[in-house]
C-alpha cells in the first residue's frame, strides 16, 4: 500500500497489476507457480524499465539510421548537384560529337558525290577526245589507187564520190549525173576528178542528154589526156555523135582517137566502126 498524501491514507499500489500481466506470461508459458513465487511490484518495475530502456535504444537506433539514411541522401544529392555540370558537359559533347558526326557524314556524301561528278567528267573528258580524234582521223587524208591511179583523198571527198557511183550503179542516172558535178565544184583538184568527168558523161549518155555528155568527156581529154579513160572517153563522145545524127564528127572523133591512142582497146573498136563506113 502506498500513502495518499491528500487524505493521509494509504491507497492500493497499483504495481501489482503488472505482477498479474507478468502471472499470465508466465501462465501462458506453462510454468506453474505458486502465487508467492510471481513477480515482485520491484522486479516489474525493473522489467517495465529494462523494457523501456530496449525501447528507446531501438527508437535510438532507429534514429541513427535515420540520421545516416538522411546523411546518404544529402551526399547523393550534393553528388548529383556536383556532377550535374559534368552531366551537362557531358550531354553537351555528346551532342556536339553527334553533331560532327551528321557534318562527317554530310561531308563523305558530299566527297562522294564530287567523285561520281568527277569520274563523269573524266568519262566525257575521255569520250570527247575519242570523239575529237576520231574525227580528226577522219580528216586525214587516206590513200586511193583505183584503176591503175593512186593519190591521195579525204575522208568526205572519197565518201562523196562513192555516193555518186552508188546511184549510178543504182541506175540513177540523172542523179548520178548531179552528183558527179557537185564533186567536181567542191573538189577541183581531186584526184576521183578525171573518173568524176567520164562517169557523169555516161550518166548523161544513159539520160540521152548527148551534148551535156560530150562536154563531160572533153573536159576530160583536154584536162587529163594521158588518164587511162581518155580513150574511152573520145569513142564515148564519137558514140553521142552518132546519136545526134553527126556521123562526120564521129568519123573524125574515131581517126583522132587512132591516132592519139592506137594501142588502146578504145582505139581497136574505133577502127572497127570505120571499116563499118566504107
Amino acid at each position: 500500500m502506498m500513502p495518499n498524501h491528500r487524505s493521509g491514507r494509504s491507497v492500493p499500489n497499483r504495481t501489482p497489476r503488472l505482477g498479474a500481466w507478468w502471472l499470465a506470461l508466465a501462465l501462458l508459458g506453462g510454468v506453474a507457480q505458486p502465487a508467492w513465487a510471481l513477480f515482485s511490484d520491484d522486479e516489474a518495475r525493473r522489467a517495465i524499465l529494462e523494457l523501456r530502456g530496449r525501447v528507446e535504444a531501438q527508437r535510438q537506433a532507429l534514429e541513427a539510421q535515420r540520421q545516416e539514411l538522411e546523411a546518404a541522401r544529402q551526399r547523393v544529392a550534393e553528388l548529383e548537384a556536383a556532377l550535374d555540370p559534368a552531366r551537362r558537359g557531358l550531354l553537351e559533347q555528346t551532342n556536339q560529337l553527334e553533331a560532327l558526326r551528321r557534318e562527317l557524314a554530310q561531308l563523305r556524301g558530299q566527297q562522294e558525290q564530287l567523285a561520281f561528278q568527277l569520274a563523269e567528267l573524266q568519262r566525257q573528258q575521255r569520250d570527247a577526245w575519242a570523239a575529237l580524234d576520231e574525227r580528226l582521223r577522219a580528216q586525214e587524208p587516206v590513200k586511193v589507187s583505183i584503176e591503175g591511179q593512186e593519190f591521195t583523198a579525204r575522208p568526205e571527198e572519197k565518201a562523196a564520190f562513192e555516193g555518186a557511183m552508188a546511184a549510178l550503179r543504182a541506175s540513177e542516172f540523172a542523179r548520178a549525173a548531179q552528183l558527179y558535178a557537185d564533186f567536181v565544184q567542191r573538189y577541183p583538184q581531186s584526184g576521183y576528178v578525171p573518173l568524176a568527168l567520164y562517169w557523169r558523161g555516161n550518166a548523161l549518155y544513159a539520160t540521152r542528154d548527148y551534148k551535156p555528155a560530150i562536154d563531160a568527156y572533153q573536159r576530160l581529154l583536154d584536162a587529163y589526156p594521158r588518164h587511162p579513160r581518155a580513150p574511152e572517153a573520145m569513142l564515148a563522145i564519137a558514140s553521142c555523135q552518132v546519136e545526134l545524127k553527126d556521123v562526120k564528127a564521129a568519123r573524125a572523133t574515131w581517126q583522132a582517137l587512132v591516132q592519139r591512142y592506137p594501142d588502146s582497146e578504145a582505139a581497136a573498136a574505133a577502127r572497127e566502126r570505120l571499116s563499118r563506113l566504107r
